[in-house]
């Protein structure tokens, strides 16, 4: 495919004349109120915390106290993801926007109106799902620059979407998209999408079960016949959703990594099949491609292979794409070999749901589990517990953790901390070697790090400092 050697195109002034109020400066907002600014608008930003605002100061970000002042007039309030707007409870901003009329939106949808505002048709491509986005994201995008295409990746994943580079009508953007995101979008339409999967997640900020569905579901929204729909039916609420949108507008293909879907995209004996047409065409093969262990990463290749099918990729670019992926970190990714002892980081395994996937992997494993539980605990896992040699439990949820696994008869230790766990978790896993140590929490990690990746990286460190000491 030929690259239009213009297709990355310098900021213009787009927004000249509109106002903006950014609310959160972290990572994601910082880059929003930057970018919004180079787009000549007049824009005001704060956050609760001083830090941030310090940080944002230093950058040049003008800073006001957004509950302080009045907010009606604004084009909109760009609100950080990790901030609610309705459930549990409304930030004090946010309630203050919407009582003024003024719309809250997610960085990607100024992103989209900025990109349209130049004239560029580059198409945009929107992920979610409950877990596997970040993959899929990152598979699609590997696959696409393989193809030759230029692409910009981020959002929810990686690079904030007011950090990504303006592309020309040729560009295509592969954008994670998590419910917070969804459903602060107005005008953004996904020339294709996917929703890989769901199970209960993030239900204190959208009520319940159907109130997180219908946020996932926004990412079809506004779709028209000559845009494809793409969703997982490995689960029951993902398939029904599907069956939902079988009525179009859009192009549904249905995708799995468990097997046979008639007139879908699927996995079946390590390769992917593509039915839509007159007889199966093979895309590509999963064998021997140690970055995509498990079915639901090949639900997650099926779903990459759809997306880039919808853009015109041939299977022979989707074969090399997904032969050369290398993976993801803090997502069953080894980061050391230590005496026979495989060390796997899946840290960002922060529920039930993503633990499963990586725990069905291995046949016997020592397990590090826990920080701050989400709902439900881990009795959802007994499927699994019958190949954890032992666990090993850090954090808040440790206790509770052990009284789930003392009652199923697993084995296991209250470490408290990760360095204790893994340890531990060396001591044992060495007498049996060879064999794996895999760190997939099930939880969120905010009660010891400051999030998965520092979880992750902790954890890394960790064994690899037991290779030196060990190699000594």
């Amino acid at each position: 495919m030929s690259v239009d050697p213009m297709s990355a195109v310098p900021d213009p002034p787009v927004f000249a004349g509109r106002r903006f109020a950014v609310m959160g400066l972290g990572r994601a907002g910082l880059a929003a109120a930057r970018r919004l600014a180079a787009w000549s608008a007049e824009v005001t930003a704060w956050d609760d915390s001083a830090a941030a605002r310090d940080a944002a100061r230093d950058a040049g970000v003008t800073l006001a106290d957004l509950a302080a002042r009045p907010l009606a007039g604004l084009d909109a309030l760009v609100l950080s993801p990790g901030i609610p707007h309705l459930l549990p409870e409304p930030h004090p901003v946010a309630a203050k926007a919407r009582a003024e009329g003024v719309p809250i939106l997610a960085d990607v949808e100024l992103l989209y109106r900025a990109v349209r505002a130049t004239g560029s048709r580059a198409r945009f491509l929107g992920i979610t799902g409950t877990n596997g986005k970040s993959t899929t994201t990152a598979l699609l995008a590997h696959i696409l620059r393989r193809a030759g295409l230029p692409v910009e990746a981020g959002a929810n994943l990686g690079p904030p979407a007011l950090s990504l580079k303006m592309l020309g009508s040729d560009g295509v953007y592969c954008l994670e998209m998590s419910s917070y995101m969804l459903e602060r979008l107005a005008t953004v339409r996904f020339d294709a999408a996917a929703m890989l999967n769901l199970s209960p997640d993030h239900l204190d900020r959208h009520g319940d079960m159907a109130g997180y569905a219908a946020a996932k579901r926004h990412i079809f929204d506004r779709q028209d016949e000559s845009c494809t729909a793409v969703v997982g039916v490995d689960d029951r609420y993902a398939a029904a959703m599907a069956e939902a949108l079988a009525r179009g507008p859009a192009r549904l293909v249905r995708i799995s990594g468990r097997g046979v879907v008639r007139g879908g995209v699927y996995v079946a004996h390590g390769r992917v099949v593509d039915d839509r047409g007159p007889s199966p065409v093979r895309l590509a093969s999963l064998i021997g491609t140690l970055t995509l262990p498990g079915t639901h990463n090949a639900q997650n290749a099926a779903a990459a292979a759809a997306l880039a099918v919808s853009l015109g990729v041939g299977a022979n670019e989707i074969a090399d794409g997904i032969a050369s992926f290398p993976g993801l970190p803090h997502r069953q990714e080894l980061v050391a070999e230590v005496a026979g002892v495989r060390f796997v980081n899946d840290s960002k395994a922060t529920n039930t749901d993503a633990a499963a996937r990586a725990l069905g992997c291995y046949p016997r494993v020592f397990w590090i589990a826990g920080g701050r539980a989400k709902e439900g605990g881990i009795a959802s896992l007994a499927p699994h517990f019958p190949a954890i040699a032992q666990a090993f439990l850090i954090g808040e949820a440790a206790e509770a953790f052990a009284t789930t696994l003392a009652a199923a008869g697993v084995p296991h230790t209250i470490s408290g901390t990760l360095d204790r766990a893994v340890a531990e978790a060396f001591a044992a896993a060495r007498a049996e070697a060879p064999s794996v140590v895999l760190l997939s929490p099930a939880c969120a990690s905010f009660d010891q790090f400051r999030d998965y990746e520092a979880r992750g990286a902790a954890f890394a460190a960790l064994a690899r400092a037991l290779a030196v000491e060990v190699g000594r």
